[in-house]
This record gives C-alpha cells, sequence and structure tokens, in this order.
C-alpha cells in the first residue's frame, strides 16, 4: 500500500514539475491579450504562447513579430506598417514594466489620444502616419520624465499642444507635423533637440524664446499651416499698438543709465573690457561658423537644366500635402515662376555630412536617362533634409494598379500594352543606372511601383534612387525595398541581384494586380506570405485567369502567352536564392523580347526558358 501512496505522489509531483515548465510567461499571456484588442492583426498570428519571447537562440525558428527585447528582457513593441486597427488596451501594457518603447506608425488606428501617461516609464512612442483625431489634454504627458522621442504627426489631432511636454527633461525628438494643432507654442525649456517639428498645422502667436534657434522649416515647411506664426526664427512679429514702442524706449533709456553708471567702477570697466574681448573672439568665429552654415542651408541645386529659385520662394509658394512616403512627408509646392514642385523630407538621413551629401547628390542630379528621374534640388541641415523634385501629374504606378488614381471617362485602367511597356522602361532605366553607379553595391535600393512615376504617356520615371549610401544603417532596414529581400532577411547582406529581385516583385505586382505584402514586413521578418510565394504556389496547382489582375485582361486578344512569359521573367527575377535568381543583363533582355501580342506558342516558350510546371489553363474572364 506504501508503494502505490509512494507512486502516486511520485506522479503527481512529475505532473506538477510538467505544468510548471511548460506554464507560459506573464508577459506572452499579456501580450496575447493586448492583441485582442486589435483588429485585422494577420501579421501577428505568429504569437505564440509557446515559444519565448525573447529567445535569444539563432536555431529557434519561431519569433514574436514586432517584439524587441534587450538583454532577454522585453524591451519595445514594434507594430508598424502593418494595417492595424482597434483599441490600443494601454492598461493592458501597464503590466509590462520593463516596456520602454511603443510604436505603431503606419497603421489604420482611429479615435482619441491613447492614455499613455499611463507608461510612465516610456521612452519612446509612434503613433505617426495613423487616423488619430480630438484635442489632446493639457496634462496628458504628465510626469513622463523619461520620454525622449514622441512622434504624432500625420494624424488629425486639433486643439492646443499639451503643455505637458514643455517642461519634459528629456525630450530631444518631437513631430507634430501635418495636424490641426491650433493656439501658441507652449515655451519648452531650451535644449539641444535632434528632431523638433512642428509644421503643417494651424499655430499662431509668437514663437517662444526657447525655439528661437530651431530651422525655421520646423515651423513652416509650406505654406499650408503655420501662417500666424511670428517671431525668431520667422519674420519679426508686428506690433500692434504704440505702447510698445514706449515700453522699448524706456527699457533702453534704463539699460543707458546703468551703462553710464558703470563707467564710475573703473575696475569693473576694466573686467568688462576683458571679457568684450574674449566675447568679440568668439563671436568672430561664430560668425565665420554661422557664415559656413548658412552657406550650407541654402537650396543646392544638382541640375542645370531647370530653373533655380530660393528657399524663401519655396516655403512661401502656395502648396498641398500628396501624402507620406517611407522617408517622410511630401508636397507639392507651386512657384510663381515655373512649374511645380515636389519636396520630400527625408527623416532617416542624419547621419552623412554635407560635403559627402552634396557630392553624392551631384552624381545623382547628373544621371540622364529618358526613364530616370534626378533630383532637382536639395535642402542640407543636420535636423532636416529636403529633396526636390518635378511634379508629375499623372501619379505613380502603384496609385494606378491599386485603384487611388483618378480614372478618366474612356480608361479602363492599365491594359496588357501600357504595362508591358512600362516595364519595358523600368528595365532601361534600371540598366542604366547600374552603369551610372558601378560602385554602389545597390544602384537603385529602393525599387517598387510607388517610385516609379508616370508621365502623361505613361512612360515610366524611376525615383528615389541610389539613396542607400545617405540613409543611417540601423533605419535603412525599416524603410527601403532592398532590405525586404530574402538575401537580407536571412544573412543581412544585399547585392546588386538585390535590384533584381525588387524588378522580380515589381513584374508580378504588375501582372496579378496585387500589392506586394513584402513591403508590409520588417526586416527580419518571416519570408513566407509574399507576393512570390503565392504565384509560385498558383503555378504548382494550375495556371488561371485568377492570377492575372482583370483589368490587365480587359480588351486582350492572343496575348496569354506573352503574359506568361513575363511572369515567368518575374518568378526567375524573384528567387530567394541568389545564385538560382536571373541577372539583370539577362532578365531585361528576356523582357525586351516580349510583344503586345502573341508570337509563339507556350510551349516554345517553356522549351526555350525551361520549367517543371505544367500549364494547365490560362484564359480571360
Amino acid at each position: 500500500m506504501a508503494r502505490k501512496v509512494d507512486l502516486l505522489l511520485l506522479i503527481l509531483f512529475l505532473v506538477w514539475c510538467c505544468n510548471t515548465s511548460s506554464s507560459t510567461s506573464p508577459e506572452a499571456e499579456i501580450l496575447i491579450k493586448f492583441k485582442s484588442s486589435l483588429s485585422h492583426n494577420p501579421a501577428l498570428d505568429n504569437w505564440n504562447v509557446s515559444i519565448n519571447i525573447c529567445d535569444d537562440d539563432p536555431k529557434t525558428t519561431g519569433f514574436w513579430t514586432g517584439v524587441t527585447c534587450k538583454d532577454g528582457t522585453l524591451f519595445g513593441l514594434r507594430l508598424e506598417n502593418m494595417s492595424l486597427s482597434g483599441f490600443i488596451n494601454i492598461s493592458v501594457l501597464v503590466n509590462l514594466p520593463s516596456l520602454r518603447s511603443l510604436s505603431f506608425m503606419n497603421n489604420s488606428f482611429h479615435g482619441s489620444m491613447p492614455p499613455v501617461r499611463e507608461l510612465g516609464a516610456l521612452r519612446a512612442l509612434y503613433l505617426a502616419y495613423n487616423k488619430f483625431s480630438g484635442t489632446i489634454s493639457d496634462d496628458a504627458f504628465q510626469d513622463m520624465r523619461s520620454l525622449k522621442t514622441l512622434r504624432l504627426e500625420e494624424n488629425e489631432f486639433r486643439g492646443g499642444i499639451p503643455g505637458s511636454l514643455s517642461s519634459l527633461p528629456a525630450l530631444v525628438e518631437l513631430s507634430l507635423e501635418g495636424n490641426r494643432f491650433e493656439g501658441n507654442i507652449p515655451d519648452f525649456i531650451p535644449r539641444d533637440w535632434k528632431l523638433f517639428d512642428l509644421s503643417n498645422n494651424k499655430l499662431e502667436g509668437s514663437i517662444p524664446p526657447g525655439l528661437a534657434n530651431i530651422d525655421p522649416i520646423a515651423f513652416a515647411v509650406s505654406p499650408i499651416g503655420n501662417n500666424d506664426l511670428c517671431g525668431r526664427p520667422l519674420s519679426r512679429c508686428k506690433s500692434p499698438k504704440k505702447w510698445y514702442i514706449l515700453i522699448g524706449v524706456t527699457v533702453g533709456i534704463v539699460f543707458l543709465a546703468i551703462a553710464v553708471i558703470s563707467h564710475r567702477y573703473r575696475r569693473r570697466k576694466a573686467l568688462l573690457l576683458a571679457a568684450e574681448e574674449a566675447h568679440n573672439k568668439v563671436g568672430m568665429a561664430k560668425a565665420q561658423s554661422q557664415e559656413q552654415t548658412e552657406e550650407n542651408a541654402k537650396l543646392q541645386f544638382v541640375r542645370a537644366d531647370r530653373p533655380i529659385f530660393d528657399l524663401e520662394e519655396l516655403l512661401t509658394a502656395p502648396a498641398e500635402v500628396l501624402g507620406g512616403g517611407s522617408f517622410g512627408s511630401s508636397y507639392k509646392a507651386l512657384l510663381s515662376n515655373g512649374p511645380p514642385v515636389v519636396v520630400k523630407r527625408l527623416r532617416p538621413m542624419r547621419c552623412v555630412g554635407f560635403e559627402e551629401f552634396h557630392e553624392h547628390m551631384k552624381k545623382l542630379g547628373s544621371i540622364s536617362h529618358p526613364n530616370l528621374f534626378p533630383p532637382l534640388a536639395f535642402y542640407y541641415r543636420n535636423e532636416d533634409k529636403l529633396l526636390i523634385s518635378e511634379f508629375i501629374g499623372n501619379g505613380n504606378l502603384a496609385d494606378h494598379l491599386h485603384g487611388h488614381a483618378q480614372r478618366t471617362p474612356g480608361n479602363i485602367g492599365l491594359d496588357w500594352p501600357t504595362r508591358l511597356r512600362i516595364i519595358k522602361g523600368v528595365g532601361r532605366g534600371l540598366v542604366h543606372l547600374h552603369r551610372a553607379l558601378p560602385s554602389l553595391s545597390l544602384p537603385h535600393g529602393h525599387l517598387k511601383s510607388s517610385n516609379i512615376l508616370l508621365n502623361s504617356n505613361y512612360e515610366p520615371l524611376l525615383t528615389d534612387f541610389g539613396l542607400d549610401p545617405l540613409v543611417c544603417q540601423d533605419q535603412g532596414h525599416q524603410f527601403m525595398a532592398a532590405y525586404k529581400s530574402p538575401e537580407y532577411i536571412r544573412h543581412r547582406r544585399i547585392s546588386r541581384k538585390t535590384d533584381v529581385w525588387s524588378l522580380g516583385i515589381l513584374i508580378l505586382e504588375l501582372l496579378t494586380g496585387k500589392f506586394p505584402a513584402n513591403y508590409l514586413r520588417q526586416g527580419g521578418g518571416a519570408a513566407n506570405g509574399d507576393l512570390a510565394a503565392w504565384v509560385r504556389s498558383a503555378v504548382r496547382e494550375e495556371w488561371t485567369a485568377e492570377v492575372f489582375d482583370g483589368d490587365m485582361m480587359k480588351g486582350t486578344k492572343n496575348e496569354d502567352g506573352e503574359m506568361v512569359r513575363l511572369l515567368r521573367i518575374g518568378m526567375n527575377c524573384s528567387e530567394e536564392e541568389e545564385d538560382q535568381r536571373w541577372g539583370l543583363k539577362e532578365a531585361v533582355e528576356k523582357i525586351e523580347e516580349l510583344k503586345e501580342t502573341e508570337n509563339s506558342t507556350e510551349d516554345e516558350f517553356y522549351s526555350s526558358y525551361g520549367s517543371e510546371v505544367e500549364v494547365k489553363s490560362v484564359g480571360r474572364e
């Protein structure tokens, strides 16, 4: 009997041990509860309580998307570009005492400002590029003494800027750009700002003295907003009443009297003269430095074939917001003496000095090709860099493919001949770019449909190329298309063939009309579930009309074989393994061979290109 009791106790002990060892961590349970408050969250499907959220074992294949750890402890949530919406449940996140960074940039959250004050230890908060609205209470950031970064740009907040922001001792990055904040600017404690941006709001009144040395672009990148702001660093405020003059005269007389009295004291006078001499020396050094800084801060034109304008004309020109891209917001400015231009802010480019930036921009500006669209000018300051280019009214390829472009009567969208012409132009431009920039690992680096403008004849113009050397290394993988490639995700490397991978993804997007999920994935995510994987899966099953975009199929006749050929080229260009991926020259040569109408059979295609896939059916709706 005693043995049976001992055996039973042993079994119970082992069961207890197993249950204890397999229990999930409290952080995992909290995050799963937090996830339940979010809508449209397939990107978080791999949040699995059976996987350690901070597992540093390189052999572990599982991971928690968007969860960042530091020294084996949960540090932050980086849930960006995931089309998330719903409710940011701060009351649940409060139970994560080690949480220091929170980012929901580029999602679809709306409603009022979350009660982030409850996260008192937070160091960084990113809510930019969402649809938050309403006023923010004055004490919304009270006692958040560790907060260093606050990014709320491109939302719909209104009312006054919360006064609790002005006294936060650690705050060095603040961006409220592109909202509807109004009223006076709080008097911020003077500090060395890494980022400060209040542009494109409805602020008014005198700029506080503590912000007098901020770049004027921080208050008015364009005259869309802040028209009633005045004082340094902007224009002098107008005095509406004459008694201001009387006060000024009185103050002047008082200072003059003090100066006269001070002359009676020779010893003090000698000290003052010595101090003045030292001050003059420092002043001369500062003047020389300021002169050099002011020269750098001018608009620098890198193309000589376009009209020249100055920064003041650019800032005072009528303008409109075009939207927010990978690098920052874009504006369309209507110049008085020339065609409209586009002003794009380059946020993640604070790691390159003026000379290096200038030389590289001149190199990009000198590139000439019918399918390349180099910059026109740039503006350089440590806090802000602007890229100016001409405005193209027909929009970009992404707008036309995914329904954002306005269609004129009789325009059925991008038909097959137009799409073929576009991809041929892209290939030609990319080849020229690789020849013009032989020393760069990524001659383009950011090839995607939103960076291909279309002129009135639907000829493609490649933009945002050659920027990789200017982007801070720790930020490039967040923004640029090349860093979503399989070789970077798996091996943290890039090559000139990475541009070929981007070309392949672009071809598949052009043919299927589907937006690549690749570009919604953050660097380090799994290389699964993307557009190329979807196409390969469809190939393994059966070729059907569903693979191709319905708009492209309208009005076509005998072009199916050519579409299949281009799809196969796209697959060869987007191979996950670099050694199996086509080179750029070979890919573009094959693209150039394609015709607008059928000129050979499918059997000829597969005999010349080789394929293990059987084509079962290709048809039209």
